[in-house]
């Protein structure tokens, strides 16, 4: 057991008696604290590398940070110390906008699962920005893009070409955020002729940008766990004909399957953690089974242990993303996870 153990337990128990949210910004103050003190080492186990390439992208190791946790890219220096193969920022929108009253984030420890509602609550996609500028991560970020509240559904896809104009050459790879249940409406961009025109829409800017500025930026679009086979088979095959570089899958779900009789469990928003496992990996595999190898898959949902990550990599994913876990188990979830996969990618 590595020393970083004892002092997550230690930390989390003093966490957990805040409200979730005051938690939530304690950490990201700490975290951008400790990367600049240079204590976060004794935090996170070493990470031995496990070089995987995906999108056309050289990931040190195939676990990741998945998006939600830092909004504002505020903290990436010290998430970045953590081991993760990769971390994604946001979901960030064109404008400033606060996200839905509190409280909207709720911790139910007894199903190692989050809810929330926040509402794409940040400062900004220029704020988002100036953050990266100061930052010193030189690692594999994506940054997650969604449209603001009070943008009509119709004219979401000029809020997604903001942001993706801002933030291109700071990213890595760009995520379209179209399954998150907070934002009214949001979700009806994952169907039919919504979802192709708004990707044929950024497709058609991603090409204009890497003649721009000479370097080819990836994106993904991330999906809701809760489709039918024949929502699923729609936007796999509206990614196919658009060339999008990969799907993350999934976001929260709104079932409440398991978390019924809970404390917290009936409240609104989108339920993470282990109770949407089952469904995100259920999801991954349905999709690998009509992408094959032609897209890559991002994993994540309820991953809390080595075997879940595996289990994602066994399903379809090429690469997996962490966040509920992240809280309950600590930075040690890392390492836990791309040990797993060592032997996986390995074969």
């Amino acid at each position: 057991m590595y020393r970083g153990v004892s002092l997550y337990s230690l930390a989390r128990s003093v966490l957990f008696q805040l409200s979730a949210e005051t938690a939530h910004e304690l950490t990201l103050d700490g975290l951008a604290a400790g990367a600049r003190l240079g204590l976060l080492p004794a935090l996170a186990p070493k990470v031995t590398p496990l070089p995987v390439t995906v999108m056309g992208i050289d990931f040190p190791n195939p676990v990741g940070l998945a998006a939600g946790l830092d909004k504002n890219a505020s903290a990436v220096d010290g998430l970045g110390a953590l081991g993760f193969g990769f971390v994604e920022v946001g979901t960030v929108t064109p404008r400033p906008q606060p996200g839905n009253p509190k409280p909207r984030l709720f911790r139910l420890p007894r199903a190692q699962a989050i809810i929330n509602r926040m509402g794409f609550n940040n400062a900004g996609v220029d704020q988002l920005v100036d953050n990266i500028k100061k930052a010193k991560f030189n690692g594999v970020l994506g940054i997650n893009i969604g449209k603001n509240f009070d943008t009509k559904v119709e004219n979401a896809a000029s809020d997604y070409l903001i942001c993706m104009q801002k933030v291109y050459t700071y990213a890595s790879y760009i995520v379209i955020n179209i399954s998150s249940p907070n934002t009214p409406g949001l979700r009806d961009l994952q169907y039919g002729e919504s979802l192709n025109q708004l990707l044929a829409a950024l497709k058609s800017e991603q090409i204009k940008l890497e003649k721009l500025h000479g370097r080819y930026v990836p994106l993904a679009v991330k999906i809701a766990p809760d489709m039918d086979d024949e929502q699923l088979q729609g936007v796999a095959q509206c990614v196919l004909a658009q060339k999008i570089d990969a799907v993350i899958a999934t976001n929260t779900t709104l079932s409440r399957e398991g978390v019924e009789d809970l404390e917290f469990g009936n409240e609104a928003g989108g339920l993470s953690g282990t109770p949407v496992k089952d469904k995100s990996t259920q999801t991954i595999a349905d999709l690998y089974t009509i992408l094959g190898e032609q897209v890559p898959i991002i994993g994540v949902g309820g991953i809390s242990n080595g075997e879940d990550a595996l289990e994602k990599l066994a399903a379809g994913a090429k690469l997996v993303q962490i966040y509920s876990g992240l809280i309950y188990q600590g930075p040690g979830l890392v390492k836990q996870c791309v040990d797993a996969c060592r032997g996986f990618i390995k074969s």
